[in-house]
């Protein structure tokens, strides 16, 4: 079977750009023979920036662009010539984009606005030439400052999609069907479990114009904690929603068990997912009479808006709506660690990430090569041992 284009876990190694050295040099000019020193500052080192673009959906452009490098600062050089700055290194993600540092697991930062921009790795700055150290009795400095290192990193960049409902049931629920019902999307449909391999978005259209974003995951089953099933991996893609919408078929022998394990297993990938709104749809209830619908709905859960749709018969989908509407706006739904933009990440833990990587096919090991700088100068002499820390930026 032909490889998905969905990808929303990549691992790729970035480094900076280190800043050019100070020059050296002494005026020479025909009739300035004591021309003094006059060597210009090196250039900063190339940044590595990450910037949000709407038009990417998944990470499979850098899929393939696994070592991403920025340019090194030039040298400066006599009159005084700063080098050249080298250039930054954007990288282009979706919104929605999650990076951890791969070695430690520690969270970086988060990308979830068009155009937003985080400096991953700051470029070096250049060090400053010798015109900069002259003094009243030290007239002829033979030094300078040697341009600040690079800075590199091996990171994880993670995709979790930005929408308002998430979709939550066992395979075989109807999340596919209803998706494509309510909107326009199409996705994969089939009498068997696990047709839905990768998350689908689609945006529901509701009264006067309005509309939200839903998402479909692969289902989830009993144990999927402990990598039964498709294990947890496409929960991320629902972390950030406002609210979830469970998916129970009318013909199962029992809703709230079935409603109690999807809960489960949520709180065993985030326990901050069970803080979320939450609304169950009991499907395929076309095969159900009224008087079958009257017996179940007190075996239902309580204290969870319910709805008994039939995304086949059109039956329920515009009460699910304006459930689903309701919900959204709801004054508790808009508090700050609700919203899907402040979501909390979480460090991850070494040895579940080096588990993690090895499952995604990510856990190969980058080999570098540094290419070797030609230094060659008019003077041999040695470099000025400044700290950056309290050396002032340019």
């Amino acid at each position: 079977m032909a490889e998905s284009n969905f990808v929303d876990y990549v691992k790729i190694y970035c480094r900076s750009g280190k800043g050019g050295r100070g020059s050296v040099h002494m005026r020479r000019e025909k009739y300035t023979p004591n021309g003094g020193p006059d060597g210009g500052d090196g250039g900063r080192g190339g940044h590595v920036i990450l910037r949000g673009n709407r038009n990417y959906w998944t990470l499979l452009h850098l899929k393939y662009e696994r070592h991403v490098f920025a340019e090194h600062g030039g040298n400066g050089s006599k009159n005084k010539s700063f080098g050249k700055d080298g250039a930054d290194k954007v990288i282009e993600v979706p919104c929605g984009t999650v990076v951890y540092n791969a070695e430690t697991g520690e969270y970086v930062c988060d990308i979830t606005d068009h155009g937003q921009e985080v400096i991953l790795l700051k470029g070096g700055r250049g060090g400053l030439g010798n015109w900069h150290f002259r003094t009243a009795t030290r007239q002829a400095p033979r030094f300078a400052q040697p341009g600040e290192p690079m800075q590199e990193m091996t990171v994880i960049l993670e995709l979790k999609l930005l929408a308002d409902v998430g979709l939550v049931g066992f395979p075989n629920a109807g999340k596919s069907t209803l998706l494509s019902t309510v909107s326009a999307a199409r996705p994969k449909i089939a009498n068997y479990p696990f047709t839905t391999l990768e998350p689908n978005l689609g945006i529901v259209s509701y009264r006067d114009g309005k509309s939200f974003v839903m998402a479909d995951i692969p289902g989830i089953i009993e144990g999927a904690s402990e990598g039964k099933g498709l294990g947890l991996r496409f929960l991320r893609h629902i972390e950030r929603n406002s609210l979830l919408l469970f998916m129970v078929p009318g013909d199962t022998d029992d809703i709230r068990k079935e409603y109690e394990i999807l809960l489960n297993e949520l709180a065993q990938f985030n326990p901050e997912m069970l803080d979320k709104q939450r609304v169950l749809a009991i499907t395929k209830c076309d095969m159900l009479d009224e008087e079958l619908i009257e017996m179940l709905t007190p075996t239902l859960p309580e204290n969870v808006p319910h709805v008994f749709i039939s995304s086949v018969a059109n039956m329920g989908i515009q009460q699910l709506k304006d459930i689903l509407w309701a919900e959204l706006n709801k004054e508790s739904n808009q508090l700050e660690g609700l919203r899907r933009d402040s979501i909390v990440h979480r460090p991850k833990d070494i040895i579940s990430l080096q588990q993690e990587l090895k499952d995604m096919g990510e856990d190969e090991e980058f080999d570098y090569e540094y290419e070797d700088v030609d230094d060659d100068e008019d003077f041999e002499y040695d470099y000025e041992e400044i700290d950056w820390e309290d050396e002032p930026q340019k």
